[in-house]
């Protein structure tokens, strides 16, 4: 390395999310639109697992039942799902609301990106497993589908089943549950940028590029000493 030339700074970015929230996916998509136009940093992601649903039983439930529990009933839920349909579109996403027959318990799901996280592939699978639920209707409560998407994303299907099929890391999932709630947090996304500024909500490019290009001058004031 040129001593003459100062290290890239890294900024933390943390995600707070859930993976049957629209919002989080659409909201996720608009960063990592942001973090690819703002390219002098680099980004050290974590991603933290939050319940929407913490008392959803394992095996899932019928996305009827789940519809009238969550928004009363069929009308509410397809105007929502209209509105984000549309704002996701701009972005590239494509919901298909109509596909998702089973709505899951998002907590192995959460496990499994944990999973993947020391082998460097975690923005993969929650990419991969936001495209799954959202888009192809698939059930990612089922620990079968997750290895096979953990197998397509990467990673060793086998060996992903295996962990899968313990409850290593449920524990953890349900923990940062827990402290995002002490923290304040009662919705998702939610987006720490830099440690120190945070927003929530599937903002507009425009406000992370705001929000990065603060933590970006603070970061190189940082490496500059």
């Amino acid at each position: 390395m040129n001593a003459l030339v100062p290290p890239r700074p890294r900024i933390a970015l943390e995600i707070v999310h859930d993976f049957v929230c629209p919002w989080c996916y659409l909201g996720v998509r608009r960063l990592m639109r942001a973090l690819s136009e703002r390219t002098a940093c680099g980004y050290d992601i974590t991603w933290r697992p939050f319940l929407l649903n913490p008392d959803m039983p394992r095996s899932g439930m019928s996305r009827f039942d789940y519809v009238v529990r969550k928004f009363g009933g069929e009308e509410r839920a397809r105007r929502l799902y209209a509105a984000v349909t549309h704002l996701g579109a701009a972005e590239g996403v494509e919901f298909r609301f109509d596909r998702i027959l089973h709505v899951p318990s998002s907590v192995d799901a959460h496990r499994l990106v944990g999973y993947g996280q020391p082998h460097g592939l975690a923005t993969e699978l929650v990419e991969a497993l936001f495209v799954a639920h959202f888009t192809e209707g698939r059930d990612i409560g089922d620990i079968g589908t997750l290895a096979a998407i953990a197998a397509e994303t990467g990673l060793e299907g086998l060996e992903a089943l295996d962990f899968l099929r313990s409850r290593e890391g449920a524990d953890v999932v349900h923990g940062e549950n827990l402290r995002a709630h002490r923290l304040g947090i009662s919705g998702v996304p939610c987006f720490v940028i830099g440690d120190r500024m945070a927003v929530s909500g599937a903002q507009e490019p425009e406000v992370f590029h705001r929000l990065l290009d603060i933590a970006a001058v603070e970061a190189f004031d940082y490496v500059r000493g």
